[in-house]
């Protein structure tokens, strides 16, 4: 009954600071104006400024900052134990992440729909425009490298995720068409579009299809890359409302319905058993490890739950697709707090859903491995849980810590009658949508900052969209061609590149959660508001990662430069995006006293915000 307990709490917390904390913000701090023209319909070019429903704007903007982070992150930390990890995500989300996603949301509402990074260079100075969308770019960067990798393994991992994912592309662009020509209401596409992508789940492992799973199951990891790079690069360039917006729209309604069927079963186990012994519901995972009990091999857990567990509390990631794709797409300014504090709300219950399936449902019952191989044994209970969270060498992988969501979620689903076989497919689904509607929206956000960036350089070819966004998919598939560290320059090594790079990401990305708080707090210091519920997450987001960058180029013997075997490419890249932030607080300290009260130079809204 914990289990249920928690997920039931957390579910009603979301509710109550939705309505509370969330409208107190919407009300009283940003005022939203609903006669405020949006720039979607200011700006409207029918590629990338187009006025959409707040749902279909909703489930584009879920799905974008979700990604497998919610998932990778919670289910890697519960090596911790799952009540700091669970703490972290509640009042994480509620009062860092949704405000952090909310006011980059209604700051790029303001100014017209432009990224952070751009905006930066008013409210701040002109400096930190160029600094700002530097570390936008090395952050999307190794988002767009390392995704490609992210969903050709779970492709390998699960084989028949493969065809439900690829139908989805027609499915989208059919739904597409039908809304933007037809102007047809959603309620009827949503509904073929939920049953066709449930039935190509249900179908799409069948003995016809299962070889043609398994043959693009087993393509080496750069072919996968390449595919879903000018996939990438496709839905970047073709109007917004063609490709990315209604495919992340579908995806929502997958996603979402199939998060419903986890929580269904997690209340059918919790209240009347698992499997025919009716096998009681409980934590198999220990609250809290630390001291004697901390597990092998793992860094400490302040600071490093805070980077690892970024979406689901907060991730610096998600300012990019609140200034970048969904301002851009809102026709009403009063439907920000819906998309921008809605969603971090619906992702912080997703990571708490993922905390209960590999702290609960993992005990219900997985198979003994031993050398890789089935003895036909199953664990349940603590020991399922020690089997895949024993040592921080076992549980960190991304096959180690998608498995552990996948069985423990599953073991959900199996508690409703559903198969073994579906629902796996289901969860493999799952985690690859996400994993794949983030890259396409990286992609797209990739593109803008490449254009703003060769803006303010004066670099034309990289100004026009398809030249910025060609930029963009050479650079990242460049990083994501090179092999492994110590791997040779062979087929089979090629496309995992990523890897060298993506122990960056933690602390960059949730680094830039705090430099995008602080366009937020001066945005908001111009125009005499109330500062506090922002000056603290930015303070709190700015030193957490800027502690754990320090340890990992300093601490210990895996340290990158001062470790037995140095990584100097890393310390290069730590050492450089630390000085970034130290330069942009610097320009934001000495621009702070002159700040205040005094509206932006060049604001084209300046007269109606006064």
């Amino acid at each position: 009954m914990e289990t249920l307990a928690i997920a039931l709490g957390a579910f009603v917390l979301y509710l109550v600071a939705y309505h509370s904390y969330g409208r107190w913000l919407a009300r009283k701090i940003f005022k939203l104006d609903p006669s405020r023209k949006a720039p979607s319909i200011e700006f409207e070019d029918g590629n990338d400024y187009v006025p959409t429903s707040k749902g279909v704007v909703f489930g584009h903007h879920f799905t974008s900052i979700a990604g497998t982070g919610p998932i990778v992150g919670p289910a890697l930390a519960v090596i911790w134990g799952w009540l700091p990890a669970l703490l972290w995500v509640l009042f994480g989300s509620i009062f860092i992440g949704a405000v952090h996603d909310f006011g980059a949301l209604v700051v790029s509402m303001r100014n017209r729909g432009q990224t952070v990074g751009d905006i930066a260079g008013r409210v701040l100075t002109p400096r930190a425009r160029i600094l700002f969308l530097s570390v936008l770019f090395l952050a999307l960067s190794i988002v767009l490298a390392i995704f490609g990798l992210v969903i050709a393994n779970v492709f390998k991992m699960f084989p028949a995720s493969i065809t439900p994912c690829l139908i989805q592309i027609p499915i989208a662009v059919a739904i597409g068409l039908w809304i933007h020509r037809q102007g047809r209401s959603l309620l009827i596409p949503s509904f073929i579009a939920l049953g066709l992508m449930y039935l190509s789940v249900y179908y799409g492992d069948t003995p016809w299809l299962h070889g043609f799973n398994q043959r693009l199951s087993e393509w080496p990891a750069i072919t996968w890359v390449v595919v879903l790079l000018v996939y990438s690069y496709i839905a970047s360039v073709l109007p917004v409302w063609i490709l990315l917006q209604p495919r992340d729209y579908i995806n929502s309604l997958q996603l979402l319905s199939a998060l419903g069927l986890v929580v269904l079963g997690l209340v059918v186990a919790g209240l009347f058993g698992f499997g025919p012994e009716k096998q009681a519901l409980e934590l198999a995972a220990p609250a809290i490890r630390l001291g004697d009990e901390a597990p092998a091999g793992a860094p400490s857990m302040f600071p490093f739950l805070f980077i690892t567990i970024a979406c689901g509390a907060i991730s610096g990631f998600h300012c990019l697709v609140s200034s970048g794709t969904s301002s851009k797409q809102l026709k009403c300014e009063s439907e920000a707090q819906f998309v921008g504090y809605g969603s971090m709300l619906t992702e912080g219950f997703l990571a708490v859903l993922v905390i209960l399936a590999c702290g609960a449902g993992l005990g219900l019952g997985i198979p003994e491995m031993v050398d890789g191989k089935a003895t036909g044994q199953m664990l349940t209970g603590h020991a399922a849980y020690e089997a895949r969270y024993a040592t921080w060498q076992a549980s960190g992988g991304l096959g180690a810590t998608v498995g552990a969501f996948v069985d423990g979620s599953a073991n959900f689903l199996k508690a409703l009658g559903i198969s073994p076989g579906f629902a796996v497919a289901l969860m493999g689904v799952f985690v690859a949508s996400f994993a794949a509607t983030t890259l396409d929206s990286a992609c797209r956000l990739q593109r803008y900052v490449t254009q703003e960036l060769a803006a303010q350089l004066k670099i034309k070819p990289l100004q026009n969209p398809h030249g910025a966004t060609s930029f963009a998919v050479l650079i990242a598939g460049f990083i994501a061609a090179m092999p492994a560290p110590g791997a040779t320059w062979e087929l089979a090594n090629l496309g995992k590149g990523g890897l060298i790079l993506w122990p960056l990401f933690g602390a960059t990305n949730q680094l830039l959660g705090g430099l995008a708080f602080l366009v937020i707090l001066f945005w908001m210091w111009r125009r005499s508001l109330p500062l506090w519920f922002i000056a603290i997450p930015a303070v709190f987001m700015l030193a957490l990662p800027a502690t754990a960058m320090v340890l990992q180029l300093f601490a210990g013997d895996g340290a990158w430069l001062t470790g037995k075997s140095p990584n100097y490419l890393l310390g290069f890249f730590g050492v450089v995006t630390l000085s970034i932030e130290a330069w942009i607080v610097v320009e934001a300290a000495a621009a702070w006293r002159g700040a205040k009260g005094k509206l932006e130079e060049g604001f084209a809204g300046a007269a109606a915000e006064r």
